[in-house]
């Protein structure tokens, strides 16, 4: 379920690590928007970048990280113009986080009860200890954990339910856009599937917006509605989950989806392996990031950067495939009118 309502407007994100040989570039000039009850899935390598956007839209990097440029727009409003203080309100209350290991993201010495209540004491929702604790048995029994085990801690609860305890901290505080950072890396198949179906049941009954962060194209397919594909820092493509799938146009998109694990490979078939490595990003490539691993690289790859384009409607990419046709259509026309 999608809206044509921007909830969240990224622009020009640029996010930079310290070091002590140079400054690593983990988000390189990232723009793309965010609609109102849509789940985004945003796929990619280990290292591409995922994780530090991620945090970026919550303003949670820390030192030696900095965000050196761009626009966070929320609802209209530039996070990057507020104090700590009143981002410490958004965050949480306006924007959730699930963090892909619960178990280290939750308070050891605190028990589920303590979690939830003293994140909705603290952001003002409730005065009354009695009125938040009902509140909070409500959440975990509308997360299919049974009330009495609110004052179970962490290490009493399986990851699924570590993981709806993580959902039910979001939604104890209304927030509209939750970002889930590799949220089903830790659990089984069948957790996973009744996660899945949780997060969906979620956003249509709340109007929720999601943005799946996570190397899984299986997760992506069925629940996303919209992927953005990174690469080194970088959105390479962006579009409908049908369209990115049927008809990926990066060669980056194309070899992600030729490397996902096929029952229907015939007997002495090979799974698919894209060359090379990913690069430095202390060093990154010239050009086109992804030029020296790409099968269709041409001269001006190695030289200059693609711009991010619309190649169909709603349906973006950045690869000098289509801007080399794109030209080539232009002269042509220009040539025979």
């Amino acid at each position: 379920m999608m809206t044509n309502d921007i909830l969240y407007s990224i622009q020009d994100l640029n996010v930079e690590y310290e070091t002590r040989i140079g400054a690593l570039k983990a988000v390189d000039n990232v723009s793309f928007d965010i609609q109102k009850g849509e789940i985004l899935g945003l796929v990619g390598e280990s290292g591409c970048g995922k994780s530090t956007l991620g945090k970026a839209l919550l303003r949670m990097i820390e030192p030696p990280g900095i965000i050196t440029s761009g626009k966070l727009l929320f609802d209209g409003l530039d996070l990057m113009t507020l104090s700590t203080s009143r981002m410490r309100k958004y965050r949480g209350s306006r924007i959730g986080m699930i963090f892909q290991d619960p178990l280290t993201s939750l308070n050891p010495v605190q028990n589920i009860a303590d979690h939830l209540t003293e994140a909705m004491l603290t952001h003002g929702m409730y005065s009354d200890e009695k009125e938040v604790r009902s509140h909070a048995e409500e959440l975990i029994d509308r997360m299919g954990i049974r009330p009495e085990r609110i004052d179970d801690y962490p290490h009493q609860l399986s990851g699924g339910m570590r993981q709806r305890v993580m959902i039910a901290l979001a939604l104890a505080l209304n927030a509209d856009l939750i970002i889930a950072d590799e949220a089903t890396t830790s659990l089984d198949v069948i957790v996973e599937a009744q996660f899945l179906d949780l997060l969906r049941e979620l956003r249509d009954e709340f109007n929720l917006t999601f943005i799946l962060i996570t190397h899984n194209i299986g997760v992506v397919a069925e629940l996303s509605d919209r992927v953005a594909v990174m690469y080194a820092g970088q959105i390479v493509e962006l579009g409908t989950v049908y369209e990115v799938f049927k008809d990926p146009l990066h060669p980056y998109s194309q070899g992600l989806m030729a490397s996902v694990p096929n029952i229907r490979l015939d007997e002495g078939d090979t799974l698919y392996k894209m060359a090379g490595e990913p690069p430095n990003l202390l060093h990154p490539p010239q050009g086109c990031r992804f030029h020296p691993r790409c099968p269709r690289v041409m001269d001006i790859c190695s030289t200059e950067s693609p711009t991010f384009r619309a190649e169909k409607e709603g349906h973006f990419v950045s690869c000098w495939l289509y801007e080399e046709l794109a030209d080539e259509v232009k002269r042509v026309s220009g040539t025979n009118s």
